[in-house]
């Protein structure tokens, strides 16, 4: 990927010797893998289908592998040119996009299964510039309805971020209704100052049923590595035995072949009597 001329804000932007260092981190990939896992609990998709999602602030891929460990199709985008070159040397499953989410989207309407977001979110709420549409009022519109017109309907966005005040989740959440979404705020472990945790859990239609309504927030255990370890399980995939149903069979590598050229993806194997068969061991 090239190098575009677009300039991060100085509080996000990341140097090629940063972001590695970033990604190295085992603390931080410990957090994007915790905070990833609840946010899929809370986007609430169907199992085993290749659902075709979208990560928002997408890194250097920490997230994205979680995803591409649980049998999702995912597009990235990221403001940090420095991050998502991380991402390409690692070799992530996502396509990468180099993208201001403050300034919208450009992707066609109903492309998304569904958004997921970490720790980005409040960045949108500082002004650039003292331009009238670099304000965070601004920025927040143009995000949300460009955002509520990517994803199909009906589905979910679940973004985990890091308000400072009561106005700033007001802000937030009556912009995203006025461009459409449903939804609202879910707090998880409310009463920890350590394990307290904030997501803003969206929707696009659903017609007022279960899909419509605001998940409930965690409370309880303080050990917060042990209960995401937990919650993890407890989102995998598993068959009547109890053990975890292998999603990449037949039929699931089938769904994702047909996602992919509905994109438009070039060199996708043609279909055959050997698509998805297990191969013998050799000896």
């Amino acid at each position: 990927m090239s190098r575009p001329e677009l300039q991060a804000p100085p509080e996000i932007y990341y140097g090629d010797t940063e972001a590695k260092k970033y990604t190295k981190n085992t603390r931080n990939q410990q957090i994007q893998a915790d905070m990833t896992y609840r946010a899929l609990e809370l986007l609430n998709l169907p199992p085993d289908e290749p659902c075709f999602l979208l990560d928002i602030g997408c890194g250097s891929g920490l997230s994205g592998e979680i995803l591409d460990e649980e049998g999702y199709i995912w597009a990235g985008v990221d403001i940090a040119p420095s991050m998502l070159e991380v991402a390409l040397e690692r070799e992530v499953e996502g396509d990468l996009f180099l993208q201001d989410i403050g300034q919208g989207f450009g992707f066609r309407p109903g492309s998304f299964d569904g958004a997921i977001s970490i720790s980005v979110l409040q960045w949108l709420l500082n002004a650039e510039t003292s331009h009238p549409t670099s304000s965070p009022p601004h920025r927040l519109t143009r995000f949300f309805t460009t955002l509520h017109s990517a994803l199909r309907n009906p589905s979910r966005a679940v973004f985990q971020f890091y308000p400072t005040s009561d106005d700033q989740i007001q802000l937030i959440t009556s912009i995203a209704q006025k461009a459409g979404f449903g939804g609202g705020i879910v707090v998880d472990y409310p009463n920890s100052k350590k394990a307290k945790k904030v997501f803003l859990c969206l929707f696009v239609g659903g017609g007022g049923g279960a899909q419509q309504q605001i998940p409930q927030g965690l409370e309880g255990e303080d050990d917060e590595h042990a209960r995401f370890e937990r919650r993890r399980e407890k989102l995998k995939t598993k068959d009547r035995s109890g053990k975890r149903k292998n999603i990449k069979d037949r039929d699931w590598i089938l769904k994702k072949k047909e996602l992919y050229r509905q994109r438009g993806k070039e060199g996708v194997p043609r279909d055959s009597k050997f698509t998805g068969r297990k191969r013998k061991a050799t000896f």
